[in-house]
């Protein structure tokens, strides 16, 4: 029987922001942006969180249900460093430690009994040191699966731990809604009210085959979920094990529309940048390069090209995206946002060619040094000299470059 414990940072971006500005605690803090600009919201604090505003809703509807909210730019450099001293805490516990985001991870304390006690006396321990190296608080699921842990720490908010003993978990899944089940978004909350299926427990009663006919593969996941297994999607791979993404890419929305072309291909250079970086970060080369391209009427286009050669070097995305953007863009049409997209990847380096061999190996030797320099300094620390002119406020988000336990290979 494994034991496992999930860990989510409580209201993580807030309380960081808090850290640098007490005056902040106790308040509706809203982190993202200001009210009036195109943006979404990172975070929210759990007094703002009272008015409805949540991540991902529009800085200007946030702004609507809370006047009072204090709105802040996000520093991504200080979660990400405040992320590296949660992974050391989390590290000390145990070796098999994975972060799914920047402020969670699944700890797998399988066999730590004689160091640190029983399951409950473990997390204990982990929560006051938590708050002593970070000053942060943070809640704890603990549980045979990582599902279960994961929906633990969910019921543990805020700065609690809870245990679901072994042979409890579908007694405990039972009476919760079906959207607390990791991967049951909106879609498929709405498939399942069509069959009557609001609750864990009603997931749990049907028959595999009836799932299986209705959802597919992912019925069969679901059935397994509803018992408290780690069915399906986030947990095919062992904790530490290197599950590498499908695809990575960045979009940048402008806070004015602009036809100005110098700023539109220098944001497209950063924006290969960003996906270069994160291609270097899981050692990928990428072979499909795609351009979205959003008017201020929101018509939106997306062009896609695979190129011979797979690459991470940010001179050669830009290349290629410079290419498609001039080929599709209507000179002189405001743009609203722009998207740099990556994908059908192999593993870096497996594939070698003597015609600018050399001119490629120079790029990544420079590439991973300026890749150090960020981890050290920052993200904005290094830019390709075209990307000066599209600099922008790198969005505040769960999954940047440079997590902490996710190093090049």
């Amino acid at each position: 029987m494994r034991t496992y414990f999930h860990v989510d940072m409580d209201a993580f971006f807030v309380s960081v922001e808090e850290l640098f500005d007490p005056s902040l605690k106790g308040k509706p803090v809203v982190v993202g942006g200001r009210p009036n600009e195109r943006g979404v919201v990172s975070a929210a604090s759990y007094e703002a969180r009272k008015f409805g505003v949540h991540s991902a809703m529009p800085l200007r509807t946030a702004y609507k249900l809370c006047p009072r909210a204090i709105f802040v730019d996000g520093h991504p450099d200080r979660y990400r460093e405040w992320s590296h001293q949660v992974y050391d805490v989390l590290h000390s516990f145990s070796p098999l430690v994975e972060m799914a985001s920047i402020d969670e991870a699944y700890v797998d304390m399988t066999g730590t009994e004689r160091l640190y006690g029983p399951p409950l006396k473990a997390a204990h321990l982990l929560h006051e040191r938590m708050k002593i190296a970070t000053q942060l608080n943070c809640s704890i699921g603990i549980a045979a699966s990582r599902l279960v842990a994961k929906i633990g720490s969910d019921q543990a908010k805020p700065n609690g731990v809870l245990w679901v003993i072994p042979g409890q978990e579908a007694a405990f899944l039972a009476p919760l809604d079906v959207r607390r089940v990791p991967g049951v978004g909106k879609v498929t909350e709405k498939n399942l009210h069509t069959f009557g299926i609001r609750k864990v427990g009603d997931l749990a009663r049907l028959d595999k085959a009836f799932l299986e006919e209705r959802f597919g593969k992912w019925g069969l996941a679901l059935a397994g979920k509803s018992r408290g297994e780690d069915a399906g999607g986030w947990f095919d791979t062992e904790i530490g094990e290197d599950a590498n993404p499908k695809s990575i890419s960045h979009e940048h929305t402008f806070a004015e529309d602009t036809a100005d072309l110098g700023r539109l291909e220098a944001t497209l250079a950063r924006l290969c940048e960003m996906v270069g970086r994160r291609l270097r970060e899981h050692g990928l080369d990428a072979r499909t390069i795609q351009l979205k391209l959003r008017y201020s009427d929101f018509s939106t286009i997306t062009r896609a090209h695979s190129v011979s050669r797979p690459t991470q070097i940010d001179t050669e995305l830009y290349e290629e995206i410079r290419e498609l953007f001039r080929n599709n863009w209507r000179a002189g049409n405001p743009v609203r946002l722009l998207g740099v997209h990556a994908s059908s990847f192999t593993d870096a380096g497996k594939q070698m060619e003597l015609i600018g061999e050399q001119r490629h190996e120079r790029w990544k030797q420079a590439l991973a040094a300026a890749d150090r320099l960020r981890d050290r300094f920052g993200e904005s620390a290094v830019s390709l000299a075209a990307s000066l002119r599209g600099k922008f406020r790198e969005r505040t988000h769960e999954n940047p470059a440079g997590l902490p336990g996710k190093k090049p290979r």
